[in-house]
């Protein structure tokens, strides 16, 4: 496997520490600086929203611009974001607070490139497994970044907070020097003959619809649901540092998988992997129902970690058959932009769906959208949607 692949393994882990620094307390900061219940999640929903923007933008920066370029732009936009962010806590601000997390979620959209970087320099048959080793970069975020949490609030007094925002910064630094040393895959250079098909073409393909459909519903059940479990959890009395390490083992659930889930979609194709995370993700439904102890929340996490996995990297490997290399900028922006789209929907509604549904109703309220996917998968495989190789 190329040491680039290693490289971009690392700077995922980086990434996905400050994301769960960013879980951990953005939801519980909105509650300390909201006037109104609704307004809970805006930080995390505003995150979201930079995300969103930021990936069109960068899919068609690095297109034309190389990788290492948008890469290097989206970690500056984080530092500025994180300092933006340490100026909301300072004046208590929740507005100028959101406008920092704003501008961290557009260095995230740009991040989660990442696993695209991996892909351009590996043979089509590394695939599977290069998406996977850059996924598993988050088992080490999920040691760090809840230490980190726990840690950081030590750090300064009079607010608990200040000190994760401060470790963020440093985290941007360290991704800064990381990338800006990679040997990453120069910019595709096109030829006159070489021509793109447009949205409306490329959504005719059944594939591409799966795909997204996929990352896209499977990433927004993660999001409403861990962004609503600190939320759910401070409202059962429980310490932070319960709900921080119900988070690690979250994260856990999330990146560990990726050792063998690149494995099993070489061998049993990256519909079925998807399928079964739709049943993981059902079967987290279950276990939140059933209770609210400590152990109910940290099962029922766990398995929707293990359920985001198998749908987001089985959606991600399913993507790449449904462009040619012209087209490549295109279909991940797009694809990036939908599931962010989805998963700042989940984060917008996860506040609110704990005030007003509860807990229960909230975990019953996103079993449908599973069933969805579940239906289209199967859907496709009845329609013998096949391409050059198992999907």
């Amino acid at each position: 496997m190329p040491i680039t692949v290693w490289g971009l393994a690392i700077a995922q882990a980086l990434l996905t520490t400050g994301n769960i620094l960013l879980v951990a307390v953005s939801a519980l900061i909105g509650k300390q600086l909201a006037s109104h219940p609704a307004l809970i999640t805006l930080p995390v929903a505003l995150q979201f929203l930079g995300l969103i923007m930021a990936t069109l933008p960068a899919a068609h920066l690095m297109h034309k611009m190389g990788r290492k370029v948008g890469f290097i732009v989206g970690n500056c936009i984080g530092l500025l974001g994180t300092w933006v962010a340490l100026q909301g806590l300072e004046a208590n601000s929740l507005m100028h607070f959101a406008s920092g997390t704003f501008l961290i979620g557009m260095a995230i959209g740009t991040g989660q490139q990442y696993r695209f970087a991996a892909l351009d320099v590996c043979a089509i048959e590394q695939r599977p497994r290069a998406i996977s080793m850059v996924m598993a970069g988050g088992i080490l975020a999920a040691i760090l970044g809840p230490n980190l949490a726990i840690w950081s609030r030590q750090w300064f007094d009079g607010n608990p907070f200040v000190g994760a925002f401060y470790g963020l910064f440093i985290i941007y630094v360290l991704a800064l020097i990381l990338i800006s040393s990679l040997p990453l895959a120069a910019p595709i250079k096109h030829t006159v003959k070489q021509v793109t098909r447009s949205y409306a073409e490329l959504f005719k393909q059944p594939l591409l619809v799966a795909a997204i459909a996929s990352g896209a519903i499977g990433y927004a059940i993660m999001v409403l649901l861990m962004t609503a479990t600190p939320i759910a959890m401070q409202q059962d009395e429980f310490p932070f540092s319960n709900i921080a390490w119900v988070i690690q083992w979250h994260v856990l659930g999330m990146y560990a998988p990726s050792f063998f889930t690149g494995g099993l979609i070489r061998r049993y194709s990256s519909r079925t992997v998807i399928l079964w995370g739709c049943a993981t993700l059902a079967l987290c439904i279950l276990v939140n129902v059933m209770g609210n102890s400590y152990w109910h929340y940290l099962i029922g996490l766990l398995l929707l970690g293990v359920g985001w996995n198998f749908t987001y990297i089985g959606a991600t490997h399913l993507l790449t058959f449904t462009y040619e290399p012209a087209e490549q900028g295109k279909v991940q922006g797009i694809n990036e932009f939908m599931v962010f789209t989805a998963a700042a929907v989940g984060s917008l509604l996860a506040g609110v769906g704990v005030d007003k549904l509860g807990w229960t109703w909230l975990n019953l309220a996103s079993l449908p959208p599973i069933i969805l996917v579940a239906w289209w998968i199967v859907r496709l495989a009845d329609q013998r949607a096949r391409v050059r190789e198992r999907i």
